[in-house]
């Protein structure tokens, strides 16, 4: 493409309204975006404290031992951890309103169905790789899951 159209198109941008313009010629392909100029927001100041001379500022209050509360540690799981091997919907039982795949308590061994997860219209089961009993269902039917997400205990 020729330097001097190139200019009279990026002048064009710029004096225009339109964010971006792609031009082809042949097997030339220019494309021009025109970026907004990036408005930087200050953080607000803090509040000014006034202290009258020969005074000193207040100190801020110190937690008391009652507020600070600390979170119980979770026990790291006994068992074999079946996590997600996609991302998608988790569902315990094939339809609506049928019976769960798996209980709590429940006896499972290798290549039984666990749940289904849905990803993209698709049905795909997820079956259990050791033989075990079912210790804790992790996640809530309909709920969406992650790649690598915790879904059954098994013990």
């Amino acid at each position: 493409m020729d330097l001097r159209k190139l200019k009279t198109l990026i002048d064009l941008v710029a004096e225009s309204g339109i964010a971006e313009i792609e031009v082809t010629e042949g097997e030339d392909k220019v494309r021009i975006v025109k970026h907004a100029p990036t408005l930087v927001a200050a953080p607000a100041p803090a509040p000014m404290q006034t202290v009258a001379a020969g005074t000193a500022a207040p100190a801020p209050p110190a937690p008391s031992p009652s507020a600070v509360i600390a979170e119980p540690a979770r026990e790291p799981a006994k068992g074999n951890v079946v996590k997600s091997p996609m991302v998608g919907t988790f569902y315990r039982s094939p339809s609506p309103g049928a019976k769960s795949f798996v209980e709590v308590g429940q006896a499972v061994k290798p290549g039984d169905t666990l749940c289904i997860i849905e990803a993209m219209k698709l049905l795909n089961e997820i079956e259990a790789e050791v033989a075990g009993d079912v210790l804790e269902i992790l996640v809530e039917n309909g709920q969406p899951v992650e790649y690598g997400q915790p879904l059954f205990l098994i013990g």
